[in-house]
């Protein structure tokens, strides 16, 4: 079985492009050309050096001794924390900004939740020097304000979403009005493994150098390339993505994805999307998604701006029904708590996101010789406010 998509989009019985008519020449376009750009020299050498002189990467592969005596494995942070702007979005940004140059676009358009998709827009903008309209929840807008500042700072214009409940799922809808009503000057670098074809699969291949670099690290401090265990959080998926991509073809190394429960599966306010979720059609492509009996989305729930999407990327839709990832989540106290622990022990303040992928370690039975990787995607900056009021809760 492949997990990769197929010529049309589709990872199983997930994927595809659910468009309306006037998406449908873009689409098609960038559907048409982004592997043969991708898969020239030239942009290779490009995106490259840039990763490397720009982004800063490699990002190190950190060998946890607090974490790995606490769970009696041997556990590695994958510190993708350390990139340019502060999280992994870094390197799907700069690979759409390059393709947006070559397709001749001259207008950039995003969403975001947690604000690390839109810093990390903003910023390859600025150096490209090209206009750059970032859309963002309301509430999201409030709770993340550093972001926003940066977002400004580097100047973008970021426009407020005051629909739905005002936070991922609206930035999303408003962003592809926007590419509706100006198709011809305009790309929109969706942030996450979620949209029409070829999205999911071309955000994947960008993120793909998360795990490229895993196994030529893991070589260096191991002796092997593979680990028995890679964790990431889930929302709608890029940085699980790029965690697994190298790893979905070997069955040896256990996939373990954590999305957010919020304050508990059952109460109503969670996005733990496989868990609620089923098939059905959102943002353009056909995947999980949380929904009631008549098809209506249902509003998501979780502490981390980053991981309320009511639905996942349709990688990560077959993973969980083919079985070959295993899916959990975490609440948001379960985060809170590993986030603290991670700060305290390690000295590294973890986005709210990457708390979601830690607190996964006290799910697991591990075994001493186990080699567990966890993907940090993000740091905590942005979450200091939330983190403040639980750290003053607790003393």
């Amino acid at each position: 079985m492949s997990y990769q998509s197929n010529s049309k989009g589709y990872y199983g019985d997930f994927g595809g492009a659910y468009i309306p008519e006037m998406m449908y020449q873009n689409i098609h376009h960038l559907q048409n050309c982004y592997l043969d750009i991708m898969e020239s020299d030239e942009f290779k050498k490009e995106f490259k050096l840039l990763l490397q002189d720009y982004a800063g990467r490699p990002s190190p592969l950190y060998y946890s001794d607090r974490l790995s005596e606490h769970y009696n494995t041997h556990v590695y942070l994958k510190r993708e924390d350390l990139n340019h702007t502060g999280s992994h979005k870094i390197n799907n940004t700069i690979g759409q900004i390059l393709l947006a140059k070559r397709l001749g676009k001259t207008r950039i358009i995003a969403e975001t939740g947690a604000g690390q998709h839109g810093v990390a827009t903003a910023t390859v903008c600025a150096r490209a020097g090209l206009e750059c309209i970032v859309y963002m929840g309301a509430l999201d807008v409030d709770r993340q304000s550093p972001n926003v500042e940066k977002m400004k700072m580097l100047g973008a214009e970021v426009r407020p979403v005051h629909s739905g409940n005002k936070t991922l799922k609206d930035a999303t809808n408003e962003a592809i009005r926007d590419w509706i009503n100006n198709p011809v000057d305009t790309h929109y670098i969706i942030g996450s493994v979620v949209g029409p074809h070829p999205y999911p699969d071309m955000v994947a291949r960008f993120q793909s150098v998360i795990s490229e670099e895993m196994r030529v690290q893991l070589k260096e401090k191991t002796g092997r390339e593979t680990p028995d265990y890679v964790i990431a959080c889930v929302g709608g998926g890029s940085n699980a993505a790029g965690a697994f991509y190298h790893f979905l073809d070997n069955p040896d190394v256990k996939l373990v994805a954590v999305e957010a429960a919020g304050k508990g599966i059952e109460t109503g306010e969670s996005a733990a999307t496989t868990q609620l979720g089923r098939p059905g059609i959102l943002h353009g492509s056909r995947s999980l998604l949380m929904q009631t009996p008549d098809g209506q989305v249902i509003e998501p729930y979780s502490i981390s701006a980053g991981l309320d999407y009511p639905g996942i990327g349709p990688m990560h839709a077959n993973l969980f029904t083919s079985k070959r990832a295993v899916f959990l989540s975490a609440t948001d106290d379960e985060a809170l708590k590993a986030a603290l622990y991670l700060s305290q022990k390690e000295g590294i303040i973890p986005a709210l996101e990457s708390a979601h992928a830690l607190a996964a370690l006290e799910m697991i039975d591990f075994k001493p010789d186990d080699i567990v990787v966890v993907n940090i995607s993000g740091r905590g900056d942005k979450d200091m406010e939330t983190y403040l009021n639980y750290y003053q809760s607790v003393r």
